[in-house]
């Protein structure tokens, strides 16, 4: 990685933090769980969207570890778009040569949920056309400890060896590129416990737009504002 490196082009890898929802559905008078399947349908066009606009790699923030405080029907709700998504998506995705992967805690998860999990994976494992990453039971700071106690586990609780480049090996995203960009929707100014090792140098953009709204336009608009930054990796700019 070089001390300068001028955005201009097309980021490889874009992350995207879902959010807004629950406020899309309360501003039409619908309840939350309306919003959320909006959102399935904004997903799918982000898909669409990210491999026409030249995004090779794709990840999603679609629950956390934090969302379990939620209200179980929402929770419910929540767990049956992903399977709606997957069971109308999957063959389509396949077929396009897209390799879908879940980010993630396994443990705690319902072992139909995990079966399918697995079945999405094993699906689509040869593909290498568009790499889709769903977060899912997903938290930063939880993969992070999770990938420490894999790392001990691997060099005989001696961790004074492992090296930045070792330890990402342990991570969920281990053979994955770090995002470029990091697109939060819906006004709000934070990162929510998402990729907090992998996001170190990646640039941030953050929109008004709600995720139900966040079309091909948006998705030009954040890129746009991507090509204009400078990244610097902690250099400084020659000349």
């Amino acid at each position: 990685m070089s001390e300068t490196e001028p955005s201009g082009l097309t980021p490889q890898h874009v992350a995207i933090i879902m959010d807004g929802n629950g406020r899309w559905a309360a501003s039409r008078g619908r309840p939350r769980a309306f919003g959320h399947r909006k959102g399935v349908e904004a997903v799918r066009e982000a898909v669409r969207n990210a491999g026409e606009l030249g995004v090779r790699y794709l990840t999603l923030f679609s629950f956390s570890t934090e969302n379990w405080n939620r209200p179980a029907a929402e929770v419910e709700a929540l767990f049956e778009l992903l399977r709606r998504f997957v069971a109308a998506d999957l063959d389509r995705l396949h077929a396009e040569g897209v390799r879908v992967r879940i980010l993630g805690r396994r443990e705690g998860l319902g072992e139909e949920l995990l079966k399918l999990i697995g079945s999405v994976e094993r699906q689509t494992a040869g593909n290498d056309r568009f790499f889709l990453n769903i977060a899912f039971n997903y938290g930063g700071r939880d993969e992070i400890i999770r990938a420490a106690r894999l790392a001990a586990e691997a060099h005989g609780g001696d961790l004074s060896r492992v090296r930045e480049t070792d330890f990402a090996r342990y991570l969920d995203t281990a053979d994955l590129p770090d995002p470029d960009l990091v697109i939060r929707t819906s006004g709000e100014h934070r990162i929510s416990n998402f990729l907090l090792w992998q996001a170190a140098y990646a640039e941030f953009v953050f929109m008004d737009t709600l995720w139900p709204d966040f079309d091909k336009a948006a998705f030009e608009q954040a890129l746009s504002e991507f090509a204009s930054r400078d990244r610097r990796y902690g250099g400084v700019r020659h000349g």
